[in-house]
């Protein structure tokens, strides 16, 4: 069973005899070991200090063009609460801005004289109400439509029915309501025509009715479906 002499991997370091080489080995990875340590507190420390960001902006071809991005820390001035920022990279000591466009972070702009000074961007569409004007851009929504169809007729091809069958669907529907229209005037036709000889009959038995009635009587209404079916002569 191994003891913890064993998992111990200076165990046979001794300072005198062969052990010093051990020793200074172990001297060697202990300073190795407090730089890193050093090292990793300072970049810590360091980065909690310059926690400013500063993109800088310039005009370049009347176009404002963000060319750097910096980070400043806060450099107090004697002891009555003044202080200033110092920018890391270009050494240069700013003052304090007041304008924020994210959490820690201020967007500066640098002049033709070289002096870099705090904005904000501005809302076209607050500007555009306070013009009152609607700005719409044509050849931005063309250009939307155009792109718009032709990603339909590349990627998205339709099938037959998808393309074709609303208009198929119609001319079914008008087929079928042309079809029944149809029949129903030829049902009512033969109808008529078949009620033709009865019309006829009627007529006669009114006229017949009509020559054996006297001026002065009327017949009774209850006969009258008997000689309509010419039951009485």
């Amino acid at each position: 069973m191994p003891t913890a002499s064993d998992i111990n991997p200076f165990s046979n370091f001794s300072i005198g005899g062969g052990g010093a080489t051990g020793l200074i080995a172990l001297f060697l990875i202990a300073v190795v070991v407090c730089v890193l340590v050093i090292v990793m507190i300072l970049l810590w420390r360091n980065n909690k200090q310059y926690w400013i960001r500063i993109p800088l902006y310039k005009k370049v071809g009347n176009v404002m063009t963000r060319v750097a991005t910096y980070k400043a820390k806060v450099f107090r001035i004697g002891n009555a609460g003044d202080y200033l920022w110092f920018v890391k990279g270009v050494s240069k000591y700013i003052p304090p801005a007041t304008i924020q466009s994210a959490p820690n972070e201020f967007w500066h702009e640098e002049r033709e004289d070289g002096e870099w000074i705090n904005f904000s961007m501005t809302s076209v569409n607050d500007e555009q109400k306070k013009a009152g004007v609607k700005f719409i851009h044509q050849d931005m929504r063309s250009q939307r439509i155009a792109t718009g169809n032709i990603l339909e007729q590349r990627l998205m091809q339709k099938g037959f029915w998808e393309k074709w069958g609303v208009v198929i669907g119609y001319v079914i529907f008008f087929l079928v309501i042309t079809v029944a229209v149809t029949i129903n005037l030829y049902m009512m036709g033969k109808i008529v025509e078949q009620l033709s000889p009865l019309v006829s009959e009627i007529t006669q038995a009114i006229s017949e009715i009509r020559k054996t009635c006297k001026p002065d009587n009327s017949i009774i209404p209850a006969l009258l479906p008997l000689f309509m079916l010419g039951k009485i002569e």
